[in-house]
């Protein structure tokens, strides 16, 4: 069974075809959030009625100035939760990388004197030459005798490697 491959002109067709129609999709969807927002504003803000004397146009203003301190409260209740739940998605982000665990990048092994390393850490300060065997205490080491005794292994250690190399030649 073989499979027939696609040609390149009629993939080409078929991406444009495809574009052409997200692309119509797009505008339909578009026109049908205008007109939602022109039913929204239609239904909650009516026209103010603008005829009339001094007195009711007063009154008109002081309560478009309600209903614009109403909506400045709600605006700032909102963008008091979305600042609230960005540093929740923040944390919940962190908690994740800590879980994961941070990898460790591969160490490089330096090789550097104990003095090249104190002058790279503290700079001009370190003059000191630093010979770490300097102060290491001396310790001499007395060789004990312990007596030999009768059933002792160690008393023929020549026949002992004599056989061994007997064992590894064969």
């Amino acid at each position: 069974m073989s499979e027939k491959k696609m040609t390149s002109s009629r993939r080409h067709h078929l991406k444009s075809l495809m574009l052409q129609i997200a692309a119509n999709w797009i505008e339909n969807e578009k026109k049908e959030i205008a007109a939602a927002k022109q039913a929204y504003m239609a239904e909650h803000c009516p026209a103010p009625n603008l005829g009339g004397d001094q007195a009711t146009l007063m009154e008109t203003c002081k309560k478009l100035h309600a209903l614009i301190d109403k909506v400045d409260e709600e605006r700032y209740d909102l963008q008091a939760k979305v600042g609230k739940a960005d540093k929740e998605i923040d944390d919940l982000k962190i908690k994740v990388v800590d879980l994961a665990g941070v990898k460790k990048p591969a160490l490089k092994r330096v090789r550097m004197s104990a003095d090249a390393m104190l002058k790279a850490l503290l700079g001009s300060k370190h003059t000191v030459n630093l010979d770490l065997r300097a102060n290491l205490k001396q310790v001499k080491k007395e060789v004990k005798e312990e007596p030999i005794e009768a059933g002792d292994w160690r008393k023929n250690i020549e026949d002992k490697a004599d056989r061994k190399k007997m064992f590894e030649s064969s």
